[in-house]
């Protein structure tokens, strides 16, 4: 059972509303429980879609995104924001289950992409604290100094809303996904 209501886009007074509104937009049409929950500050949900969208138009495209959304949320134990991320990846990245697989645990057939997925989870793990060695492996194989500050963003966003869906104990509107940690 969710610890913050899920506001009703329909009844939700003016400010909850708008910032409802902002959500729909942002995420083609429908509205997740995550912002719903969020709307009981509609502050703190317009910093959530404000922060995301600008990390959206950022150089790391949406496929290599969306396995760090993957690879948080793993390592975080945030089933809602893996079973959001799994959806996403699938339906609208066409990602294979393999790939989904690969980026849940920090893998890729890709050295670049596993070279992000490495630093973004030592971020993760490190809560900032990063070996060196890590960073270099990032920039041997062509990680650039701003994709790193926006690996960085994008750890910072996914292990916000993992917090929030965790605490808020948020219902999972989206086919279910349980975090491995969870399944043993």
């Amino acid at each position: 059972m969710s610890s913050l209501p899920a506001i009703d886009p329909n009844t939700a007074p003016p400010s909850a509303a708008a910032a409802l509104a902002r959500a729909k937009k942002a995420f083609g049409g429908s509205v997740p429980n995550l912002t719903r929950a969020m709307a009981n500050s509609p502050v703190t949900l317009d910093g959530y879609l404000e922060f995301s969208q600008a990390l959206s138009g950022g150089l790391l495209g949406p496929d290599v995104s969306e396995r760090i959304a993957l690879l948080v949320a793993e390592e975080n134990g945030c089933g809602y924001c893996l079973s959001a991320h799994s959806y996403v990846a699938e339906h609208a990245l066409h990602l294979s289950s393999e790939e989904i697989g690969a980026a849940r645990v920090g893998e890729s057939a890709d050295p670049r992409i596993r070279a992000v997925l490495q630093l973004a989870s030592a971020i993760n793990s490190g809560r900032g604290d990063v070996p060196d060695d890590v960073v270099e492996a990032a920039r041997e194989v062509g990680v650039s100094d701003s994709e790193i500050a926006e690996v960085i963003g994008h750890v910072a966003a996914n292990a916000f809303s993992n917090y929030f869906a965790k605490m808020a104990r948020i219902d999972i509107d989206f086919p279910p996904v349980t975090p491995r940690r969870d399944i043993a």
